[in-house]
């Protein structure tokens, strides 16, 4: 149901129904039905060859990696994968579909009836996967200008025949927000495998949704209405949360929904009239007469199964019981599959996790995406570089203040800690009676806070070690500083 202040409180009368469309560009190297490279940003037009430029005589061959990827995904989400499969064509006129039609699935897609776990509000919820199939992409339009007022419109058919994988959720989802969840649940898994890199801003995983409104306790569902153009997660909920306020005003009022096709203007906050919504049997389906039906050994799947990860989900708990971590920080450290072996590495060469998840998180992450595989892979900042930080702060070699510092010199240089420690003189002072003749000096300086403290002002204390670490130039053992100021301050 609509929570309160999400949209109005003419909502509440009704039940949000939703579905999700995920389309993932899969990670192989070549296209979905001929040879040609998928590099991403490539010079326009580059990237093609007659067989996905759909010229004629030409006859496309099926990506064995596409296949792989698809039965290795659906696997993961618990789906049925079907023995016998097949590719179907799907008719329809756009400028950046050189066919005119597009080599999909239909009746007989490669995986059906699956689920995936999310957890909403502290409580998991399952949401049914309906079919999971294969198709190739389609071009880029490259409007010179807003798509309103463009003088022209370019295409670019680099993209025409990358392998899509299309996943089709059930209308099983009850809100904008767990729409979101669901969404990012659904990426996750899809790097884990690394069947995707999951990047909506440059369009590897696009989103379609579908919502319907009825009314609280009708089994009917609403008449349904699809929004495109959702490329990050905001816009999924954000989109989701106004058109649960259109249609619920609309239903208020006495007005019928259109069944249509939108889309979201995110600058406007809004969605916009796109196209009625087309029927199956407007793509005039038909099986595609180039390929031959795929039939899928048991030996293939067992396969792809035996090499499936640990997944997202599975991994969070174990994280939690096994390290001891709060939920929160296995949440985060599980953003993608290359953080996850990040933070283990580290674990298993200094064997205390809150530390190293604590590190990873406030300084890792605040320099790195976590959800970027590659830069986490490359960083100058290895694991085992990290542990051997942690080491040097645990064993009172350098302060917690100055292990920040080198940390920065180490994503700089890509030295290790103990080296630039070295170099630079930054051993923590932990001579007992150079700090005392220290303390002395900045107690004999300094005869307010000394006053202050002893009016009871706890705070002051504080400043006068604030004032020792200032005298040492921050290298003074902290732990060791309170402990001669106390001693010092009630002989006072």
């Amino acid at each position: 149901m609509v929570k309160p202040g999400l949209a109005d409180a003419a909502t509440m009368n009704y039940e949000v129904v939703i579905g999700l469309e995920v389309h993932a560009q899969l990670l192989t190297r070549s296209k979905m039905f001929c040879g040609c490279p998928t590099t991403f940003g490539a010079a326009p037009n580059t990237q093609t060859c007659p067989v996905c430029l759909g010229m004629p005589g030409v006859l496309p061959v099926i990506n064995r990696r596409a296949i792989e990827f698809g039965v290795k995904t659906a696997l993961a989400f618990g789906c049925r994968v079907n023995a016998a499969c097949r590719f179907a064509r799907k008719h329809y006129y756009y400028p950046d579909m050189p066919k005119n039609f597009q080599i999909s699935q239909y009746e007989e897609p490669l995986a059906e009836e699956g689920w995936l776990d999310i957890d909403v509000a502290g409580r998991m919820k399952r949401i049914g996967i309906q079919r999971l199939h294969l198709e190739e992409d389609v071009g880029k339009l490259v409007h010179e200008g807003t798509l309103e007022t463009a003088q022209a419109s370019l295409v670019d058919y680099n993209r025409a025949g990358v392998p899509l994988m299309e996943t089709v959720s059930k209308p099983e989802i009850g809100s904008p927000e767990e729409a979101a969840i669901y969404l990012k649940a659904f990426r996750a898994v899809l790097v884990y495998l690394g069947v995707c890199d999951g990047d909506m801003e440059k369009g590897s995983l696009r989103c379609d949704a579908n919502i319907s409104l009825r009314e609280r306790g009708a089994k009917e569902l609403g008449t349904k209405v699809e929004i495109k153009n959702l490329n990050s997660f905001r816009n999924v909920q954000h989109a989701l949360e106004f058109e649960v306020r259109r249609q619920a005003r609309a239903l208020d009022a006495g007005e019928p929904i259109v069944q249509e096709t939108r889309l979201w203007d995110a600058d406007h906050g809004s969605t916009r009239s796109m196209r009625s919504k087309e029927f199956a049997h407007d793509y005039r389906y038909f099986p595609e007469p180039d390929l031959v039906p795929l039939e899928l050994e048991q030996s293939f799947i067992a396969e792809a199964r035996a090499g499936l990860p640990e997944l997202p989900r599975a991994q969070r708990q174990r994280f939690v019981s096994q390290y001891g971590l709060p939920p929160y920080d296995a949440d985060v450290l599980t953003q993608s599959r290359a953080l996850a072996e990040y933070f283990e590495a580290a674990v298993r060469a200094f064997p205390n996790a809150k530390v190293v998840s604590n590190w990873v998180m406030s300084e890792l992450l605040r320099v790195l995406p976590g959800d970027d595989e590659t830069a986490i892979r490359e960083t100058r900042i290895t694991p085992s570089r990290l542990a051997g930080l942690l080491k040097l702060v645990d064993d009172g070699t350098i302060s917690g203040k100055i292990a920040k510092d080198v940390f920065e010199k180490m994503l700089r240089s890509g030295d290790d800690a103990a080296s630039i420690v070295e170099r630079e003189g930054l051993t923590q002072v932990a001579d007992t009676g150079a700090l005392e003749r220290i303390v002395d000096e900045v107690l004999a300086a300094n005869p307010k806070p000394v006053d202050d403290f002893k009016k009871g002002k706890d705070a002051a204390k504080g400043a006068l070690v604030g004032l020792v670490m200032k005298a040492t130039q921050g290298k003074a053992n902290p732990g060791l500083v309170n402990r001669i100021l106390e001693q010092k301050l009630s002989k006072r």
